[in-house]
């Protein structure tokens, strides 16, 4: 039986504000289709009371990130690159339907995949992919919890960057913190430690985009950063689950000394794996269709109406 033809879209207070304000491109669409098929939409505050509260309301909810725990909730996500974006039925992303999703090269169109590479990495990072080299470094770009080895990790943060400094021969190793983090004093004394006892590693926080212009390779648990590292042309190693995982050597699948050989030695069609990953696989919020999309993809997430 449908659900009453109500969606609430819960965001954080800078996206709700912007929505209101009718800037926020992804949600001015939905809202648009799904008043077109007869729904009130309203927008509301994502915390955790109000989350908690939807399971029990009539019609459905669309969260920002959070997990959809209930039979009439999706999930809302950025596909790392404005305007692209998913929606839903899980929260983890390597859960998400491109990461079960199996990738061929030769089911892309080599000239449009090319022109698109070409024209989105001019877009997000101007005329720094067309300046990289390879410098001896190994980047480590690295998120946040760095002490802990989570369920979805082969190892823990720390123990990754040991197994790094174990495969990098006498190139350099930058340790990249995320400048969103807030890294407890016990995280910081451990990378600072690493950092202290070896010459070859050096720790900053940011500076991502020169970190790609320069490295050798990307090392990482799945930060933006390895998928951002392919409009470089730079390869990379995942020491965690992912989306994006396709074409990257991973350690959970492969052990690290075979997941680095791959990398130094197999060379990925970069221009076809992110033009299949993005452009194929996400909605574009200011495509032509998006709306249609944004309600096609309910549909198939199971919402009926």
């Amino acid at each position: 039986m449908a659900e009453p033809r109500i969606l609430r879209i819960y965001l954080d207070p800078n996206m709700l504000a912007s929505a209101r304000a009718g800037t926020f491109g992804f949600v001015r669409v939905m809202t648009e289709a799904f008043e077109a098929e007869g729904f009130r939409v309203e927008l509301r505050k994502n915390s955790f009371d109000e989350r908690m509260k939807s399971g029990a309301r009539n019609g459905y909810s669309m969260f920002l990130m959070d997990e959809p725990f209930h039979e009439k909730s999706l999930t809302m996500r950025k596909a790392y690159y404005y305007p692209f974006w998913r929606i839903e039925k899980v929260a983890e992303r390597w859960e998400f339907a491109v990461a079960q999703r199996a990738f061929d090269p030769a089911e892309t169109d080599p000239v449009l995949a090319k022109k698109w590479f070409a024209d989105w990495r001019k877009w997000i990072f101007r005329k720094l992919p067309e300046r990289a080299e390879k410098l001896g470094m190994i980047y480590v770009p690295l998120q946040g919890r760095l002490l802990d080895h989570r369920s979805f990790q082969t190892m823990s943060p720390v123990e990754m960057i040991g197994a790094v400094q174990a495969q990098a021969g006498d190139r350099r190793i930058l340790l990249g913190l995320h400048p969103g983090e807030i890294y407890s004093e016990a995280e910081i004394a451990a990378v600072t430690a690493i950092a202290g006892a070896d010459a070859r590693v050096t720790l900053q926080t940011g500076g991502m985009d020169e970190a790609l212009r320069t490295c050798d390779l990307v090392a990482t648990m799945n930060s933006t950063a390895a998928l951002s590292g392919y409009f470089f042309e730079k390869p990379a190693v995942l020491f965690a689950k992912s989306d994006f995982h396709h074409v990257m050597p991973s350690v959970a699948a492969l052990g690290v000394d075979e997941a680095f050989r791959r990398a130094e030695t197999d060379v990925p069609d970069f221009a076809a794996y992110l033009f299949w990953f993005v452009q194929l696989n996400a909605i574009k919020a200011d495509a032509p269709g998006a709306g249609d999309a944004i309600l096609a993809t309910c549909r198939g997430h199971g919402w009926e109406f």
